[in-house]
């Protein structure tokens, strides 16, 4: 099977797929390269704290501090008293422990898709500032500054500055996260503030006679460190597909937030009319005149032809943008007909799911996401192509399936979806659990034949599903391979199994570099695979049900389709 690191190997034994492992090895990876950092953070604040209190303590500037905590004496006021106390509380343990607490639980309800990277990334840097500050304390004793104290001396050392290092972790936390996550003017504003609070904080320690210049210097060295470490092995962001390179295919490379094309500004709008209405095509129509695409044709889908034959047709007309709004059946019907052509996609997501969107963390609301596309640039992903026993060859951009999706997918009822949203799958997806298992065999890359029983088959060009679940976590839509997962649990243990195997991804293991045999879920990484039913089975594309039958293939088209990316990503 394919493997990124030999991706031309022989194809004669069927291998456990490396991305597979990538997602539990990459987390394992970023402890180790956390845990190795943290030490030598925790090694060079203590050395510079030994400095400190040693040899540098007779050189300038160190040899000024006491003049500035004695002229912060002099300088204090009643209401400057009050002020202190209320910023430096800003630092205070449980007010910082509180704050992580509050802004993680924020981050992993409020958006429509948890930002867990986000959160993790928040509670570990505030979690390895305490470690090293409790460390370094340990190891340099410094007393406070000789000057009158304004609160109760803890019994720690005066180095480093518990509370700045913790304001530094938390607040400076959150700027980055408003800076790279957020949308909008306001973001800087508030990134300004936030980054201002560690700051105050620090200067109300020295205010009130708890620390010296160097210990509140320490203070953000600690924190700032601790934020710089988990951020690069922590908080990657959603993932972007690379830029659409020069080529025949996609024509010459564009400039940031230009289009290129065979007749420049001619804009073709591909809509389903079930889910965008009058209202928001006029929202829609306002935010291509402000990016100069006027006229766009806005062509509605049909019950007959959901957004293939309207996309084919723009494309011989020569437009050089194509803009869909709907749902992931919309938005796969189009990619269909955009396949190979090298005319970019604008995915404007108004249907109940919208798992491209989401996968490619592109805005959900609609005037959001045609707005960031049309200022992004182009990148290409790949897409899936399938065909079987009575199902025409087609295109899918997320995932195809049979067994229990498909079941799921098809006991649900626009009603419930109108109502309910994307919860009305998970349950139909409950009362199709006691559908009984399938016999398949599967055939990858000229690999020997796998023969599994199993509740659902998954073939996955991405891997997010409604809710924001990994159901396949490996899955990227612009590495040339597709993923395979076979679920198979068996009583309520093997459905925890399964769904621990989601959360916590772990790798099979063993020692001839072949797929392991998990009890409740499998993954595999191929180009070109082969599924045969024992029994005609549902089957679904890009959660569209298709007509039940036995017989799958299903193959990578890397880089077949340019999608439109903002800047900067989600």
């Amino acid at each position: 099977m394919p493997s990124r690191s030999g991706p031309d190997r022989p194809h004669d034994v069927v291998e456990c797929p490396p991305r597979a492992a990538d997602t539990a090895g990459g987390m394992g990876r970023a402890v180790g390269v956390i845990a190795s950092a943290a030490v030598c953070q925790a090694a060079l604040m203590v050395g510079l704290g030994l400095l400190i209190t040693g040899p540098g303590a007779r050189v300038w500037p160190l040899t000024y501090e006491d003049g500035v905590t004695d002229a912060l004496e002099r300088a204090r006021t009643g209401t400057l008293d009050t002020v202190s106390l209320v910023v430096s509380e800003a630092g205070n343990t449980v007010t910082v422990v509180a704050g992580t607490l509050l802004a993680c639980l924020f981050l992993l309800l409020v958006p429509r898709l948890p930002r867990w990277r986000d959160a993790l990334f928040l509670a570990v840097a505030v979690s390895l500032q305490s470690l090293v500050f409790l460390t370094v304390t340990e190891a340099v004793d410094r007393n406070r500054p000789d000057v009158e104290r304004l609160d109760a001396s803890p019994p720690t050392s005066s180095y480093t500055s518990g509370h700045t290092g913790a304001a530094t972790a938390l607040y400076a936390g959150l700027a980055v996260l408003v800076l790279h996550r957020a949308k909008g003017p306001w973001r800087r504003p508030v990134a300004v503030l936030l980054l201002l609070v560690p700051l105050l904080v620090g200067l109300a320690r020295m205010y009130r006679g708890m620390h010296h210049p160097t210990d509140v210097a320490g203070g953000l060295l600690n924190g700032g460190l601790s934020l710089l470490i988990v951020g690069r092995a922590l908080l990657a962001g959603p993932h972007v597909p690379a830029a659409a390179p020069a080529g025949p295919a996609t024509g010459p490379r564009t400039a940031p937030g230009a289009l290129s094309g065979r007749a420049p500004g001619r804009t073709a709008v591909v809509y389903n009319p079930t889910v965008t209405d009058e209202a928001a095509r006029a929202r829609l129509r306002r935010v291509l005149e402000d990016h100069g695409r006027h006229e766009a044709d806005f062509v509605p889908t049909t019950a007959d032809d959901p957004g293939e034959g309207q996309t084919a047709r723009a494309v011989r007309e020569g437009a050089s943008l194509v803009v869909v709004c709907g749902g992931d059946g919309t938005i796969r019907a189009a990619a269909d007909a955009l396949a190979g052509t090298g005319v970019p996609l604008a995915v404007v997501p108004c249907g109940t799911g919208n798992l491209l969107a989401r996968n490619l963390g592109l805005p959900v609301r609609p005037a959001d996401a045609l707005a960031g596309a049309l200022g992004g640039t182009p990148h290409r992903i790949d897409l899936g192509r399938i065909e079987g026993d009575g199902m025409k060859a087609a295109h899918f951009t997320v995932m195809s399936g049979a067994g229990l999706d498909a079941a799921m997918l098809e006991s649900t009822s626009d009603r419930a979806k109108a109502v309910l949203g994307w919860p009305a799958y998970v349950m139909a997806g409950l009362r199709e659990l006691r559908a009984p298992r399938m016999r398949l065999t599967v055939g990858m890359d000229g690999a020997p034949l796998l023969r599994r029983t199993a509740r659902m088959v998954l073939i996955a060009n991405t891997g997010k599903v409604q809710g924001g679940a990994a159901l396949v976590p490996a899955a990227r839509p612009d590495d040339g391979l597709l993923d395979l997962m076979i679920l198979d649990p068996r009583g309520p243990a093997g459905w925890l199994s399964a769904a621990a195997s989601v959360v916590r991804p772990r790798p099979p293991k063993r020692e001839d570099g072949r797929a392991g045999t998990h009890r409740s879920v499998e993954y595999f990484t191929f180009r070109r695979a082969e599924v045969r039913f024992e029994t005609p089975q549902r089957r679904e594309l890009d959660g569209d049900p298709v007509s039940p039958g036995r017989h799958l293939v299903a193959e990578v088209r890397p880089g077949a389709l340019t999608v439109l990316m903002p800047l900067g990503g989600k």
